[in-house]
């Protein structure tokens, strides 16, 4: 599906030539003439992108800037405006939010790469949107503090960068450090603690080697440490056909050599913000994928994770011809434990019983937390042989030592263990439902005989 843009512009030429720009290169334009219908649109059709002109008739460009910022539906939706030589306005537009500011009329090249860049941008962080967990009160709450930034300032000439960041200082509350641009592929291959990596890179060009700050931008925005990074470019890289490449490239912000500092603050600002609000969509889509496969309290796998694991042990089982094993895991006695010292109690045994259950396990084996104090192992490529002794070893280190509390209370714990193996005898008709329920019988037997011990089956083919 191509990507919606929406042209805001009273001058009915100037919609027909963007009209036609943008659908040879593929995009759906939508038309607004002026600010009212630019927030109508905007909210109905939720656009991929809005080229706002801010000469509007009725409403001011920046009083609309402002409206889509402040509206939950819109405030996400980039923003590139085209305003006139005057550097108060270009100033005021990225105050209000806009992603970019570009003198009318703008230059087709750039202007095209410029949307490429916002829209692919965009698609990296376009996550869930958050209202649809503010129904169940999980919309993450506004940041009310954003912490000082690192921004990292890079130049062929140190004196340049020096000369940067005496510019910036007063303009900027963040640390700016200067690097050199062999210390800034360093940086690349370091990887520093997140606490002191840079969040953006501005790269400052010269003019004598444009090249070679793209190729920078390059392995900037192509290396695992620093891809997140907000990158911009200043210089001659940044204009005309070389700031068309640089957003090509990745870079999230590219300006020539014109620049005031009150402007790149502004857009420096902008891009952390940016950048940040990126990294906390990106860590809730990463908690939500982690909590679904993930026990809360032991952080252990859950059965939801470990249903179709199995299913995949048992195809590779099956195609090798290697048998594989399942135990099925119980505490004995475990509600005395909640009834007699309290479910924070029982939180604690559970979590310290997952980290031995953990800790006498193979990296390739799987261990799930299945029910209240019922757990699953799964153990590719092992006989019956390797299970025993490995069931053996998970009930000795229960029993061993005993749990202690936060309280300072000592309580001894045990498991019933029972085990299931298939493809022992090299039968592959086996099924992995039939397995578990092989296994969840010989724990059943292991409770009958006393609990504290391992019961064996093989599974029937």
């Amino acid at each position: 599906m191509s990507a919606r843009i929406l042209i805001v512009d009273d001058v009915a030429a100037n919609r027909i030539i963007q009209q036609a720009r943008l659908a040879a290169a593929f995009y759906e334009p939508l038309l607004a003439a002026d600010g009212a219908a630019c927030l109508t649109i905007a909210r109905d059709e939720r656009p991929d992108l809005i080229l706002l002109d801010l000469g509007l008739p009725d409403i001011p460009g920046l009083e609309v800037l402002h409206r889509l910022r402040r509206d939950p539906a819109c405030r996400d939706i980039p923003v590139i405006a085209l305003a006139g030589p005057r550097a108060e306005e270009r100033l005021a537009a990225l105050a209000a939010g806009a992603d970019d500011v570009m003198n009318r009329p703008a230059n087709e090249r750039l202007l095209l790469a410029r949307v490429r860049n916002l829209l692919r941008l965009k698609a990296e962080s376009d996550f869930p949107a958050p209202d649809a967990l503010a129904i169940a009160g999980l919309a993450e709450a506004p940041a009310a503090f954003e912490p000082q930034g690192v921004i990292a300032l890079v130049a062929a000439q140190s004196a340049s960068a020096e000369d940067l960041r005496a510019a910036l200082t007063g303009q900027l509350r963040d640390r700016l450090v200067v690097l050199s641009r062999r210390e800034a592929l360093a940086e690349i291959a370091a990887g520093h603690g997140r606490d002191n990596r840079p969040e953006v890179f501005i790269l400052q060009d010269d003019g004598c080697n444009p090249s070679g700050t793209l190729r920078l931008l390059s392995e900037l925005k192509s290396h695992q440490s620093t891809r997140h990074a907000a990158v911009c470019v200043v210089g001659p890289a940044g204009e005309g056909d070389e700031a068309a490449m640089a957003f090509d490239l990745g870079a999230d912000d590219a300006v020539g050599s014109g620049v005031s500092a009150e402007e790149l603050a502004l857009r420096t600002r902008g891009l952390l913000r940016r950048k940040r609000h990126s990294d906390r969509q990106r860590a809730r889509m990463e908690d939500g994928l982690r909590l679904a496969m993930r026990d809360p309290l032991t952080g252990l796998y859950n059965r939801r994770f470990a249903a179709p694991q199995l299913a995949s042990v048992a195809v590779g089982a099956r195609e090798e011809g290697t048998p594989f094993a399942v135990m099925v895991m119980d505490l004995d006695r475990f509600k005395l434990v909640n009834d007699l010292h309290g479910h924070a109690a029982g939180d604690q045994v559970l979590v310290e019983v997952a980290r031995r259950l953990t800790a006498n396990l193979r990296e390739t084996d799987i261990l799930a937390r299945i029910g209240g104090e019922e757990f699953l192992a799964i153990l590719p490529r092992s006989s019956l042989i390797t299970a025993r002794r490995v069931a053996e070893r998970l009930c000795q280190a229960m029993e061993d030592q005993p749990i202690r509390l936060a309280s300072g209370e000592e309580l001894r714990v045990t498991v019933s263990i029972g085990v299931a193996v298939a493809g022992e005898t090299g039968e592959t008709g086996f099924s992995v439902e039939g397995l578990v329920e092989q296994a969840d019988l010989a724990l059943l037997e292991s409770k009958g005989a006393g609990r504290n011990q391992v019961t064996y089956r093989l599974s029937a083919a």
